[in-house]
This record gives C-alpha cells, sequence and structure tokens, in this order.
C-alpha cells in the first residue's frame, strides 16, 4: 500500500493563484503597516481604526500563508502511519498504527482512538462525497492491513 493523499480543501490552486494570493497578502501587510505608521501620530485612533488594522493584517497574514501552500487541509494514508492535517494553522498530525487503538467511521466524521485516551475527530464536506467515499475505503483498507478495529457506524434521521 502505497501512499494515499486526500486534499479536505475545496479546491487546489495552480501557481498563477497562489502568486496572486502571495502578492494580495503583501499588499493587505503594507498596507495595515502603512496605516498603522501614519494614524499612529495623530492622536485620535479609535476602535474602528486598530479593527481595520488587525483585520487587514490578519487577511494578509492569511493569504501569504495560502499562497505558500501551508493552509491546505489533507489527510494522507500510508501502510503504517496517517497524517492529518485538520486545521489550516497548526501542523499536521503523524499518528503511527502503534497507537491507533480503533477507528469508528460516520457517514459525515471520522474519529481516531488513540491508545492514550485521546480522540481525533475529522469532519468530512457534505459536498465533496466522492472524496469522502474513497478516503473511507482507504482507512478500511488501512484497519485491515495492520489489524486495527474499525466501526462504520450508520446514523439514522
Amino acid at each position: 500500500m502505497g501512499k494515499k493523499y486526500f486534499s479536505l480543501s475545496p479546491v487546489e490552486n495552480n501557481r498563477l493563484v497562489k502568486l496572486i494570493q502571495i502578492a494580495f497578502g503583501i499588499v493587505c501587510l503594507v498596507v495595515a503597516i502603512f496605516w498603522l505608521l501614519f494614524n499612529i501620530r495623530s492622536m485620535k485612533a479609535d476602535g474602528t481604526l486598530w479593527i481595520t488594522i488587525i483585520f487587514l493584517s490578519g487577511f494578509g497574514f492569511y493569504q501569504v500563508w495560502a499562497g505558500l501552500g501551508r493552509a491546505t487541509r489533507f489527510i494522507e494514508i500510508s501502510s503504517d502511519k496517517i497524517r492529518l492535517k485538520k486545521t489550516i494553522v497548526f501542523p499536521a498530525v503523524e499518528i503511527p498504527m502503534g497507537e491507533i487503538q480503533k477507528i469508528e467511521i460516520f457517514p459525515f466524521n471520522l474519529i481516531i482512538f488513540l491508545k492514550t485516551g485521546k480522540r481525533i475527530l475529522l469532519r468530512f464536506s457534505s459536498t465533496y462525497y466522492e472524496t469522502n467515499e474513497k478516503i473511507k475505503d482507504e482507512i478500511l483498507s488501512f484497519c485491515e492491513l495492520n489489524s486495527i478495529n474499525v466501526e462504520i457506524v450508520e446514523e439514522k434521521l
């Protein structure tokens, strides 16, 4: 079983889009710094100015982060481990097969129970059903290959 990579992000961006994201993020950061330096001299800086600066800085940082490819969410399944990046901010978590106690598969999420008692929850998108099914199939193959207890839970409405 080779590495299987599944993107959890809605779209994959090409190089041009990434360059535009980086450029737009840098512009937002420069404008935020300009507003900060220009208005710090005036004593009448109010709350909306600070909200604008914080928003532009955060949005600019996110655009640069996404343009560099650091904001992609993914799950990577190999024969001996699962790498999972659930959020755009935190780094990927590597889960060796020896640490997994059991896995529960629900229609729209997946819970990995670790032997330490910790649980890792992965929520699937309701839009990309085909990708969700591919991930579930690979998880089932991973569990079968490594003799990990897996439970498929059907939720009824």
